[in-house]
């Protein structure tokens, strides 16, 4: 389990920004299936936590900077603003998870490649406990120069498998889809 002191479990949805998911791969069933890990967190009570990120090219307040719909975050929700690939890295990220008494974090969002993975590793290097929803994340094809190319797909299917694999001393991670997604009142179980 988590080495952490809290019990809780959170989602957290990262950077599934208009602008950051324009051109991802599969990206109408992507968002639809994060809308449904928001759904199941918030029917069980689990908190939703936004992470939301901001640079030179994707300036606060615009169009491409809002959620891709049908995602909304609610009042209530905390909303965390990033500037570098980890949700974890220069932002209030552990301390709302502390507040919240969190010891697992359920991870969707985007880019696969970029946020996603540097927020999965930044979780569990901190000491929580991680699940990847495998259907709930996306990235864009890489373009490496002329004729090499990284498909989003195998980007996607590489860091599913990572989570599955990886071993961290008193952690637990693991990859479920957001149709089997259970949030309980006590530590996540699936």
């Amino acid at each position: 389990m988590a080495t952490r002191t809290g019990s809780n479990s959170t989602l957290v949805v990262v950077d599934v920004q208009v602008g950051v998911v324009a051109n991802a791969f599969d990206r109408d069933r992507i968002v639809q299936n994060v809308a449904l890990a928001v759904e199941r967190a918030r029917s069980a009570g689990a908190p939703v936590i936004w992470v939301q990120h901001h640079d030179e090219e994707l300036q606060r307040e615009t169009p491409a900077w809002q959620w891709a719909q049908p995602l909304q975050p609610m009042d209530s929700e905390p909303r965390i603003y990033k500037q570098f690939n980890s949700s974890f890295e220069d932002t209030p990220l552990l301390e709302v998870l502390d507040q919240l008494k969190v010891a697992h974090i359920v991870l969707a969002g985007a880019a696969s490649n970029w946020c996603i993975r540097a927020t999965a590793y930044g979780a569990l290097e901190r000491g929580f406990d991680l699940t990847l929803v495998g259907d709930a994340h996306t990235t864009e094809d890489m373009q490496l120069g002329p004729g090499a190319t990284v498909e989003a797909k195998s980007i996607i299917e590489d860091l599913n498998t990572a989570m599955c694999w990886l071993s961290y001393p008193g952690r637990k991670n693991n990859v479920v889809n957001a149709a089997d997604l259970v949030f309980r009142a006590q530590p996540f179980v699936t």
